[in-house]
């Protein structure tokens, strides 16, 4: 099956990507993180899982091949189908959701949609194992910087500590990353919060 893919970003939509592979256009449904950063003609290699069903096809990319695993981790999970998995993804960075379930942090994996206690509870009882003293992210290979990651999910978690909901928070720190590029989390959050609730 396809593996990855390289071509160029010819279309951009809320939660997916068309890749053109030569000349061959690829939907992919992506986390938030890599459809953040992407642009319109930029030329991205993307790992990439196909999701096959009864009445379904869908492929899934990603930015390293260390965030598709954890994808297919979570997969492994009884409850967790691809859109939780991608959500989780898109609402928090890799090493977060480590984290998270290393910490059994319920809190934290049931702000997300379609999360709920007991689907936290079985991450939390089938990976910590797993995750206990092991980064997500090796230096070097990801396509895009962990910390760059990190501080756009920090954000979208102080966006909705104070009330925004997730989709408005993603859309306002997406646009605000293809005006102003890097920048610090306070930064994003005040720049965040003139979009959302201008005076």
């Amino acid at each position: 099956m396809i593996g990855m893919l390289r071509g160029k970003v010819w279309e951009i939509q809320s939660d997916r990507l068309v890749l053109d592979v030569q000349g061959t256009g690829y939907l992919l449904t992506v986390p938030y993180g890599l459809l953040a950063k992407a642009h319109s003609g930029q030329e991205l290699v993307v790992y990439t899982h196909v999701v096959m069903r009864e009445d379904d096809l869908s492929l899934y990319g990603f930015s390293s091949f260390e965030e598709k695993q954890l994808f297919l981790q979570m997969l492994s999970v009884s409850g967790i189908g691809p859109k939780a998995a991608i959500s989780l993804l898109s609402t928090f960075g890799a090493v977060q959701i480590e984290s998270a379930i290393v910490s059994e942090n319920l809190n934290l994996l049931t702000k997300v949609p379609g999360i709920g206690k007991k689907t936290a509870q079985r991450l939390i009882l089938e990976l910590k194992e797993k995750f206990k003293g092991h980064s997500t992210f090796p230096i070097g290979e990801s396509s895009f910087s962990e910390s760059s990651s990190h501080t756009q999910s920090e954000t979208v978690q102080t966006l909705l500590a104070l009330g925004f909901g997730l989709d408005e928070a993603r859309q306002a720190v997406g646009q605000i990353l293809k005006d102003s590029g890097e920048l610090t989390t306070e930064e994003q959050v005040k720049k965040a919060l003139r979009l959302l609730a201008p005076s």
